[in-house]
């Protein structure tokens, strides 16, 4: 059984489905508070533990020209309304030692990157807030390697752990998901979420480009988590995604998360019902 975790006002892990998403980026304070106002409905009407996440900036942009985010202190600024204002806990990337101090006093859950998965400088950093983390797997670590994370967050008494799959490379500008790799991270003892949106990117396009991901993969890929055991899904998601100025093409549609979520939970109970440990 996995870790119970408490973040915020509520609890996580034991095999209950639970829901992490939000638009990519903050990109203006009236889309991220619009957004985080739907989901927070669509959660407590379908019972479903929620937490909002929006990147105040994204650092791992591969051209100078696309969209970044407010900033730091622009974006925990928004952040802290949305949380304060709707009562909900908030997750977003941290990139540098340097904004943990600052990141902390704002976010429920901090993220290591995936890109930023094996920086152990990051980890350490984020380890001693003794604040929730959400790990990444970077798309170059195999399942295993995870331990090795984690080893890094405990050895400093930190057990408030997620750790997220979002697929690996396979070959040039393509990512696979291997459904093993949510049975082997939940092997290790802690919440396991799938991320349906960035498992379809397309790298070496645009995101914002038709090219940039396949989005109609997305459904596809969070039922198959949820199926190999994954007690949660991570996914983006935006009033109009081909507008989104960031991850234009691996956002889901806001008006159509509702359906999405309400069959995922109920794919998940039907998953703990009918669990046999003989054949799972």
């Amino acid at each position: 059984m996995n870790e119970i975790l408490e973040i915020g006002n509520l609890k996580i892990g034991g095999g209950s489905f639970f829901f992490v998403g939000g638009p990519c980026v903050i990109e203006s304070e009236e889309i991220t508070f619009e957004t985080a106002e739907r989901i927070k409905e669509i959660c407590k009407e379908l019972e479903i533990p929620f937490i909002f996440k929006s990147s105040y900036l994204k650092d791992n942009r591969s051209s100078l020209d696309t969209y970044q985010g407010p900033g730091l202190e622009k974006g925990l600024e928004i952040l802290k309304k949305i949380k304060e204002k709707l009562n909900i806990p908030i997750l977003s990337d941290v990139h540098s030692v340097e904004e943990v101090n600052k990141a902390k006093e704002v976010l429920d859950v901090l993220q290591l990157p995936a890109f930023l998965s094996m920086q152990t400088s990051l980890t350490v950093a984020l380890a001693k807030t003794k604040k929730t983390i959400n790990i990444k797997k970077g798309q170059f670590l195999s399942p295993h390697s995870v331990k090795n994370i984690i080893n890094k967050i405990e050895r400093f008494g930190n057990k408030n752990i997620i750790l997220t799959e979002r697929g690996n490379f396979f070959g040039y500008n393509n990512l696979v998901v291997d459904m093993r790799s949510i049975k082997i991270l939940k092997s290790f003892g802690y919440p396991v979420l799938i991320d349906a949106g960035h498992s379809v990117r397309m790298y070496g396009f645009p995101s914002s480009s038709p090219q940039g991901g396949e989005p109609e993969f997305i459904p596809l890929i969070a039922r198959a988590g949820i199926a190999a055991g994954a007690d949660g899904v991570f996914l983006e998601t935006h009033p109009k995604p081909r507008h989104a100025l960031c991850d234009a093409s691996t956002q889901y549609p806001l008006s159509k998360l509702k359906d999405l979520l309400k069959f995922l939970k109920d794919l998940k109970e039907f998953i703990n019902k009918n669990l046999n440990p003989d054949i799972f």
